[in-house]
C-alpha cells in the first residue's frame, strides 16, 4: 500500500506520510500486547482522584499563522476544542485546568466548557514549568495523580491517556512514548556525526505525562534549588533518581509544530471518523 502511494505522483507526500502513521509499527504492536489492558475501576485506580492540567498557553512560533497553533482550525474545530472535548468526556477526571492568557478566555468556542464545574482556569507562566506550577496549584489537595497534556496533541486517544494512569497508579510517574523509527546521530558541533545511538533504547516522549502531585512538585522545588534544566514534567522525577515508567503510545499523538502537521492531523481525523 505504501509502495504505491509513493509511485502515485498525484498523491500528496503529506497524505503519505499521514498513510505511514496507520501502519502499525512492530515494536509498538508487540509493546502494547504485552501491557496489560487499562481498567479505571481496577484496584489500582478505584481509590485514585484524577485531574489534567491542559497546557494552552504556548506561541508556536514555528506554525507562521496568525494566532497561536491551539487556536488554529482543524476539520473545521480550533485545535484546543479537539482537548477539552476530549478530556472531558472522561469522567473520571474530577479537575481539569486550563492553562490560557487571559486575552484568549472570552473566545466564543470556550464559553460552553467554562460552565462545566471540573474546569479551571489559570496563567501561564514564562516557561513550560512555571505554566505547570501554576495549573498544579489550581488543581487541588485531593488529587491523587494528574495529567499533564499539551493543547498541541490534541490527537491522543482516551485508551492511551487511561493506560498511562494506570501505570502511574503503580509506579508513581507514567509518560506515553513511542520507540523512534529513525536513526538518531549525535554530533558535539552541529556539522559533523560523533556517533550513532542506539535506536533500540531510544524513545520518543510525548504528553501526557502523569505523575503523583506532590512528586511534581517534590521535583520542581529540587531543579529550582539546584538550578537544574528540565525540558519536560517527568523530567523533575528522572533528577530526583526516582523511576518513570514507559508508557506505550500511538505514533498518531503528533505534536502539531509545523503546517505540515495540520495536513497530516486532518487527515488522521477523518481516517478515525472523527470530522466533526
Amino acid at each position: 500500500f505504501l509502495f504505491f502511494l509513493e509511485k502515485m505522483a498525484f498523491i500528496s507526500p503529506l497524505l503519505y506520510a499521514a498513510a505511514a502513521f496507520r501502519v502499525p509499527h512492530a515494536a509498538v504492536a508487540a509493546a502494547i500486547a504485552r501491557a496489560p489492558p487499562a481498567q479505571l475501576l481496577s484496584p489500582a485506580l478505584v481509590d485514585e482522584r484524577l485531574a489534567a492540567v491542559l497546557l494552552a498557553g504556548g506561541s508556536g512560533s514555528r506554525m507562521k499563522a496568525d494566532r497561536p497553533k491551539q487556536f488554529l482550525e482543524l476539520l473545521g474545530k480550533p485545535v484546543l476544542q479537539w482537548d477539552l472535548e476530549l478530556l472531558l468526556s472522561m469522567e473520571r477526571l474530577e479537575r481539569i485546568v486550563l492553562v490560557i492568557a487571559d486575552e484568549y478566555r472570552d473566545l466564543p468556542f470556550l464559553q460552553p466548557f467554562l460552565s462545566d464545574p471540573r474546569l479551571a482556569l489559570a496563567l501561564p507562566g514564562a516557561e513550560r514549568q512555571n505554566s505547570v506550577e501554576n495549573g498544579l496549584a489550581a488543581v487541588g489537595e485531593g488529587c491523587t495523580l494528574v495529567a499533564i497534556h499539551d493543547a498541541a496533541r490534541p490527537l491522543v486517544t482516551i485508551d492511551a491517556i487511561e493506560r498511562c494512569f494506570a501505570d502511574a497508579a503503580q509506579h508513581g510517574a507514567a509518560v506515553l512514548a513511542v520507540p523512534c523509527k529513525p536513526t538518531i546521530k549525535e554530533s558535539a558541533d552541529g556539522e559533523f556525526v560523533s556517533r550513532t545511538l542506539d535506536r533500540s533504547k531510544l524513545w520518543d516522549v510525548q504528553t501526557p505525562q502523569i505523575l503523583r502531585p506532590q512528586m511534581l512538585r517534590d521535583g520542581f522545588a529540587n531543579a529550582n534549588a539546584n538550578q537544574l534544566a528540565v525540558t519536560d514534567d517527568v523530567s523533575v522525577v528522572e533528577l530526583m533518581g526516582e523511576p518513570v515508567k514507559l508508557t506505550v503510545g500511538e505514533y498518531t499523538n503528533l505534536k502539531l509544530t509545523t503546517p505540515e502537521d495540520m495536513i497530516i492531523a486532518e487527515t488522521i481525523l477523518r481516517d478515525r471518523g472523527e470530522t466533526h
